[in-house]
């Protein structure tokens, strides 16, 4: 990303030092998306959202999280209550880009049968 002579930042996601290209990457990344995606859905206690996004460690979750609130999609919430509640939510930006994400991910879903065709042609080639 370089800044042009008007003091606005011009992205190029193709250029190599792009920081573009890092919050793209964060955002799909295989725990990104799908947290952002849950998230779109509903605001989510951390334990919540990881039976939610099925299959994610702690760890994982904790860092993709981290990432993402870094990155000015996710907010972190705690809740002075005794013991502490955090919530974890979208922040406008979080909004709008888990609403492209989850066009891509219901395009994704309504092509499987498409995809697992394409699959076995593949596989059934020799090698």
């Amino acid at each position: 990303m370089s800044e042009g002579s008007d003091g606005i930042f011009e992205a190029d996601v193709f250029a190599r030092n792009c920081s573009s290209r890092e919050a793209l990457q964060n955002a799909t990344s295989r725990w990104g998306i799908l947290a952002l995606a849950a998230l779109a859905e509903d605001d989510y206690r951390f334990n919540a959202l990881r039976r939610r996004v099925d299959g994610v460690s702690e760890r994982m979750l904790s860092q993709t999280l981290q990432t993402l609130e870094r990155d000015g999609m996710v907010v972190r919430t705690v809740r002075g209550s005794i013991p502490p509640k955090v919530e974890y939510s979208l922040t406008p930006l979080g909004r709008e880009v888990a609403t492209h994400l989850t066009s891509l991910i219901e395009l994704v879903e309504s092509s499987l049968p498409d995809v697992v065709a394409a699959r076995e042609r593949h596989d059934a080639k020799p090698a």
